[in-house]
């Protein structure tokens, strides 16, 4: 084979991304629900963090892992959505591949520390909820600080073989990736080699890492009904389930369409590549832009200051 007809990582290369294949047409049309998407993420969480610094009173653990869910919904929306939207609307579609693996590793270790931060906040809801009593003593300020660290150091070592894993495999076949990032499975699937240990490791983080976080999340939950259901009005009972429905839309909103889009990317091979595109997309942008509004619409203390801020200036 030619070295004309190679992509090889050894060389000064790029790849070229094609956006959302087989509706190149409607990109323009595309952009604007999601620059809305982008512009309400970024504003949105921006907010959560402001108001959180600016109130004393917001200085608790849950608070804490919210402002790390803000940061991390800030870091995985800027990582693909610039670039998608100078797709959609410069057909800047060129990457290099160093930028390629870069924006494959961030994607990839702010999405399992998404996942770790929602562990650690179902932890804060039982904590509360089942042992309320301890809650002060139990999640001090030094025992989130470890918990933070624990998330960020899981999420950087797990993900840490994507990018060399993609860089070891010889490209030869075309450097043309038919989505709108650089997703570990979407760019070693134009490799011309046995692609099989970075498929397993893929799949090992989606059954074992993220499987492993939706099963303390469950446990979790399972314990905090339990409770929920000991209590002996209905008031009652409603109003501390109340507490954890921010929570759960949260817990929805990622991994329903992340598990979906991981098993249709590996198996769905009949399923249309524009289609595939969409649910990956919806798995990336929507929620950093659900959070903020999830957390600021049904927490209370949020909601209120945010009220005195928009209401500050005529009262």
């Amino acid at each position: 084979m030619s070295d004309s007809n190679t992509t090889d990582f050894t060389n000064s290369s790029t790849f070229i991304l094609l956006g959302i294949p087989g509706l190149e047409a409607a990109h323009v049309w595309i952009s604007i629900p999601f620059c809305a998407i982008y512009a309400i993420a970024v504003f949105g969480n921006f907010t959560i963090l402001f108001i959180v610094k600016r109130e004393p009173s917001l200085h608790g653990p849950m608070f804490y892992f919210l402002c790390m869910l803000a940061v991390t919904d800030l870091v995985i929306s800027t990582s693909t959505l610039p670039k998608m939207l100078s797709i959609f609307w410069f057909n800047l579609r060129e990457i290099r591949v160093s930028a390629c693996l870069t924006q494959m590793y961030f994607v990839h270790c702010f999405s399992v520390m998404e996942s770790g931060i929602l562990v650690a906040m179902a932890f804060d809801r039982y904590v509360a909820i089942c042992n309320p009593l301890t809650y002060s003593t139990t999640l001090t300020n030094s025992v989130v600080v470890k918990i933070g660290m624990a998330v960020v150091l899981r999420s950087g070592i797990i993900t840490l073989p994507y990018p060399f894993l993609a860089r070891q495999w010889p490209y030869c076949r075309t450097n043309i990736i038919p989505h709108f990032f650089c997703g570990h499975i979407t760019v070693v699937k134009l490799a011309c080699a046995d692609i099989s240990i970075s498929s397993y490791y893929g799949l090992f983080h989606l059954l074992f890492v993220i499987g492993m976080d939706v099963f303390f999340i469950i446990v979790s939950y399972t314990l905090i009904l339990q409770v929920i259901f000991c209590l002996p009005t209905k008031d009652a009972r409603l109003k501390t389930f109340g507490t954890c429905i921010s929570h759960l839309c949260a817990i929805l909103a990622l991994y329903i369409p992340n598990f979906f889009s991981s098993l249709t990317h590996r198996f769905g091979h009949n399923v249309p590549r524009h289609f595939l595109v969409l649910i990956a997309s919806v798995y990336l942008l929507v929620p950093p832009m659900l959070h903020p509004i999830i957390y600021g619409v049904r927490t209370k203390q949020i909601r209120g200051r945010l009220l005195q801020l928009f209401t500050h200036k005529e009262t």
